[in-house]
């Protein structure tokens, strides 16, 4: 028997696993490290904050995948690789043993760099915990109508732009935040004065370090977001380097009568907090700019460039400039040639992509392929992955921009044929 371990959850090993349940190798013990038992699909995550997708319909079940596969499943996370003896170590189990190893852990937005990120802004991945944190604040602002929510989001590549577009949606669903006004304009709602009533009650911060946003694609697709993020009252912050975030002083309460909450309880229990077990406000967080700009806000989110996790390089696998493990044509760690990897953490050395779902999703037959190659002793066979892709920008209200090369769309349609795309690729794993 020879032990194929698979770090990570992602969409190639979700893959990788589907494809082994079909077509198994009988000499092959095959074990799942993954720290989630339901992988998100990233291609519907947006639809999940808007309030599109409910939580099943966009998370792949890894358990009942394991279980088709006939995988082994480890709760648990991994942190680092003994390849002297072919070991994987976890976080809290004994360390795993392996004759290959394929690594899909795909990767985390960037905030070391900038004090107090770290602490207090909410990254965008993880996906869990990123959501618990979306989840708690809808559910904490539910009765919070003494200001505006505040939202502060750090990132105006695509991931950012989208993300302020659906988050505002979903506060648009939410009873209590401009309901009564909605005058069948694509959904949205305004006021009597014909301005975006949510407006009052909610206020998005989008800020980005360049001059314009999402500078992936091109021209006219980011005339057309900016349009749309200034039309819809989200302010929009170019040229604007965050350089700290903190958390200023929780309000000092005394009484229930003072408590802007008075029917729900904290959701952030704080230990400066003069009454612990009684209702308390949200904290409240500054964000700090090199230009001197400072911005009050109750939640910030973090979805700047893609970081990697450290322990790849630290066990001694080649990494590119990024800390990104390198892997060649064959999805082949180039240090290492029983590790293979694909996705958000894997680099490939001949072709360097952005880092997008569609690659993952792209990466998956090729990996189960030269898996199984390498398994058999059989020659690997190359992959070259797509030079350009259609990107589909969904914009909050069940519209999407596509964007590939020069060219632009935008439709209704758009969104409808990348809902039936995605549930198509999510039926794949039912």
């Amino acid at each position: 028997m020879k032990d194929l371990v698979l770090i990570g959850g992602g969409h190639s090993h979700a893959i990788v696993l589907k494809m082994f349940g079909i077509k198994p190798l009988p000499s092959v013990r095959l074990t799942l490290i993954s720290d989630v038992l339901y992988a998100p699909y990233s291609g519907m995550l947006p639809g999940h904050v808007a309030g599109f997708y409910d939580y099943a319909e966009c998370h792949i079940d890894l358990r009942s995948l394991a279980e088709f596969a006939g995988c082994q499943i480890l709760v648990d996370r991994a942190i680092a690789i003994d390849f002297n003896k072919n070991l994987v170590i976890c976080q809290t189990r004994p360390p795993i043993n392996f004759d290959v190893l394929s690594v899909d852990i795909g990767s985390t937005p960037a905030t070391i760099s900038v004090p107090g990120a770290a602490e207090y802004a909410i990254p965008a991945k993880p996906v869990p915990e990123f959501l618990d944190s979306w989840n708690q604040l809808i559910s904490a602002t539910q009765n919070y109508r003494e200001k505006p929510v505040r939202i502060a989001i750090v990132g105006g590549g695509a991931g950012g732009v989208e993300l302020a577009l659906n988050m505002q949606s979903r506060f648009g669903k939410e009873e209590g935040f401009g309901s009564g006004f909605c005058n069948g304009f694509n959904g949205w709602i305004f006021n009597e004065t014909g301005k975006f009533k949510q407006e009052e009650e909610l206020k998005i911060h989008l800020f980005h370090s360049g001059a314009e946003l999402m500078p992936a694609h091109n021209k006219r697709v980011r005339h057309r977001l900016k349009e749309i993020l200034i039309s819809r009252g989200i302010q929009l912050h170019l040229m604007e380097k965050v350089s700290a975030v903190e958390k200023q002083e929780m309000m000092q309460i005394t009484s229930d009568a003072q408590c802007p909450m008075p029917n729900a309880r904290c959701p952030m229990p704080d230990a400066r907090c003069p009454m612990p077990d009684a209702r308390c406000p949200m904290p409240i967080y500054q964000i700090y700019c090199e230009s001197g700009l400072k911005i009050e806000c109750d939640r910030i989110f973090w979805v700047t460039q893609a970081s990697a996790a450290r322990w790849i390089g630290e066990s001694g696998l080649a990494t590119d400039s990024n800390g990104f493990m390198q892997v060649n044509d064959c999805l082949q760690s180039v240090s290492h040639p029983n590790v293979f990897g694909a996705g958000d953490i894997a680099a490939m050395v001949n072709y360097p992509r952005p880092k997008a779902g569609v690659f993952a999703v792209r990466q998956g037959k090729p990996l189960f392929e030269n898996l199984q190659q390498f398994l058999l002793a059989k020659p690997l066979k190359p992959f070259i992955p797509q030079e350009k892709y259609l990107g589909l920008i969904g914009t909050g209200n069940k519209r999407a921009i596509a964007s590939r090369g020069s060219w632009m769309w935008e439709s209704s349609l758009l969104w409808y044929w990348k809902d039936w795309i995605d549930r198509q690729f999510m039926q794949k794993f039912s």
